[in-house]
């Protein structure tokens, strides 16, 4: 990906972003990289296998139409997604720097490198995605997660 605007939204298209990438922003476009997440809150909120997300600083994602939905998913962590349609936008872990978006949210996800996969031991023996990469194990369990 080159230096400019990525964009991105819901299946409805009533919520949509952009993140500004360049020097000026601090969003380096060839250093997008992802995260396949495989915790049991990340299936259940994206409804696949693993979620697969892309860090940002919180302060490079402006919202063009609409705003998320927010749901408080655990003690520590909001989910973002579209009221209309359902569609997961993000993950936003309190003590993180970032935001976590839903890759499949952009319109356009084919410059994400996912560099590692988090809550290993909830990894599905069929979720083949990225064998190479190192994981770590979910740091935080919460009553009624497996």
């Amino acid at each position: 990906m080159t230096e400019g605007t990525l964009h991105g939204g819901c299946l409805c298209g009533a919520v949509r972003y952009e993140i500004a990438t360049g020097p000026q922003a601090g969003v380096d476009p060839a250093a997008l990289l992802g995260t396949y997440c495989h915790c049991s809150m990340c299936r259940k909120a994206t409804g696949g296998g693993y979620a697969t997300l892309l860090s940002i600083p919180r302060e490079a994602v402006r919202w063009t139409k609409g705003s998320p939905t927010l749901y408080r998913s655990s003690p520590i962590a909001t989910r973002g997604f579209c009221r209309q349609c359902g569609s997961p936008l993000f993950y936003d872990g309190e003590a993180e720097k970032q935001l976590s978006l839903t890759a499949g949210s952009l319109d356009d996800p084919s410059g994400i490198k996912p560099d590692h996969h988090y809550g290993i031991e909830s990894r599905l023996p069929w979720a083949d995605c990225g064998p190479d990469l190192p994981g770590r194990e979910t740091e935080e369990r919460f009553e009624g997660q497996p």
